[in-house]
């Protein structure tokens, strides 16, 4: 069979569809291959047998300071499949129901952000001044970005909490702001995480622009949010995206021939592999090619971290917000999934990232976790029980940032022809949205060099 693309991009996350629109819009005609029936990847939804509503497979945010993301979604049609806060704010329930606000005022960073701390009334005020510790930290953190696009704190080689009680950062504070931030975007506990990742994440946050800390929800469900637009565009422009296609990688004399799906030969000289990093190995069948030995052995050296997701539904609505924090309990995030599922929806999910402690729990135990957890924090939900539970477990989410995991690869390989992408790439950034985003775009760079 004669190819009539010029790439083939294995993978319909955001890494291979931000791959492959990129390429795309450079002129290149883009199959994608998605060995799953729905493209997506780690981001996607599942329609669910009881109720029938589309569900996504975990809640993922966004954030502001998401250059790359938003920029693909505009891309692509979707900029108004996500909405942004003005600006950060951040509610929270303590343990007795009682609420509170982080609200950050139009001030330029990281001011603004010290100067919503100070009106916080969770926070103790002593706690609430020792916030000002950081301030020398984050702008050094900036400089270092602007400089060499990476950050490396002092001290060297410590953890997330490590590095906040060197700087001094009082329990409630930690409790209530840097830990629900360092677990959301590391996908870690504050103990073992490495602090470099932690600091960047938060010197993108709070950049000079105060919209870099907005939160951002999808008001679609997941695929619909960014697959479906991106096969609509990959498609329109000649290209072709193929569901239900797993694909095998052949290689020869350090140079890519084509892949095989299901018997099917299908030639080609560039392939983006825009897999997870547990996937990579498996593309090249019974006997890898040599040339990519190194970085299997990285690839198997990196440690799986889950994320566990429980959905609840209510015979009414028990939230005004869209999303809460809920510090210092196992599930740290509650979002109103009204949003993307229509205003009739009483449709929690509830999200603990970090979950090894839990992640082999039944399923009943987790959603009644959960459901504790809702009626003990939120004041609509005083007295009332879910009438549907589900529980999502991703066990391989993302990869482990603790000090001492292996060097991450680039997006190019020995091969010629071959390229990675995946938030698990050298990309500087932790197992994030943006990171895919980022490493995609990488991808379809070099691959166009």
């Amino acid at each position: 069979m004669t190819s009539r693309f010029d790439v083939i991009v294995i993978g319909g996350g955001f890494a291979g569809l931000s791959a492959a629109c990129g390429l795309t819009r450079r002129g290149a005609k883009v199959l994608v291959l998605e060995a799953r029936p729905q493209l997506g990847g780690r981001a996607t939804a599942f329609r669910d047998r009881q109720t029938g509503e589309l569900v996504d497979n975990g809640q993922h945010v966004l954030f502001g300071c998401y250059r790359e993301t938003l920029a693909f979604l505009a891309s692509i049609g979707a900029s108004d499949r996500v909405r942004a806060q003005p600006a950060l704010e951040l509610v929270c329930f303590d343990r007795d129901r009682r609420r509170s606000v982080l609200r950050c005022p139009p001030l330029p960073a990281p001011v603004h952000l010290l100067a919503g701390v100070f009106a916080w009334s969770a926070i103790p005020w002593k706690e609430r001044l020792g916030a000002l510790r950081l301030a020398g930290p984050l702008l050094e953190a900036r400089r270092q970005l602007r400089q060499s696009q990476s950050v490396a704190v002092e001290p060297r080689n410590v953890t997330v909490q490590q590095w906040l009680d060197h700087h001094r950062q009082g329990n409630v504070l930690q409790e209530w702001l840097w830990h629900p931030l360092a677990v959301a975007a590391l996908n870690q506990q504050p103990a073992d995480a490495a602090a470099d990742a932690f600091v960047r994440i938060l010197a993108e946050m709070f950049a000079p622009d105060p919209k870099a800390a907005a939160v951002v929800l999808p008001v679609r469900p997941l695929h619909d949010m960014y697959a479906e637009p991106a096969r609509e565009f990959i498609v329109a422009n000649g290209g072709h995206v193929r569901t239900s296609a797993l694909a095998r990688v052949v290689t020869g004399r350090g140079r890519i021939e084509g892949v095989e799906v299901r018997g099917e030969q299908i030639p080609a000289s560039s392939i983006v592999a825009a897999v997870p990093w547990f996937g990579l190995r498996p593309l090249f069948g019974t006997i890898p090619p040599p040339e990519l030995e190194a970085i299997f052995t990285t690839t198997a050296g990196m440690t799986p971290m889950p994320i566990v997701t429980v959905n609840l539904w209510y015979d009414r609505p028990v939230m005004t917000e869209t999303f809460a924090g809920l510090p210092g309990r196992t599930m740290q995030w509650v979002f109103d999934k009204r949003m993307a599922f229509g205003e009739s929806a009483s449709h929690l999910s509830l999200v603990a990232s970090g979950a090894r402690a839990i992640v082999a729990e039944t399923n009943d135990a987790l959603a009644d976790l959960a459901a504790r957890e809702v009626e003990a924090s939120l004041p609509g939900a005083r007295g009332l029980w879910p009438i549907r539970a589900t529980v999502v477990r991703e066990k391989q989410a993302t990869f482990s940032l603790a000090p001492g995991q292996p060097a991450r690869p680039g997006n190019r390989t020995p091969i010629a022809g071959l390229f990675l992408a995946g938030d698990w790439t050298d990309t500087g950034l932790p197992a994030t949205i943006e990171g895919a985003v980022v490493s995609g775009n990488r991808a379809a760079a070099a691959l166009a060099e």
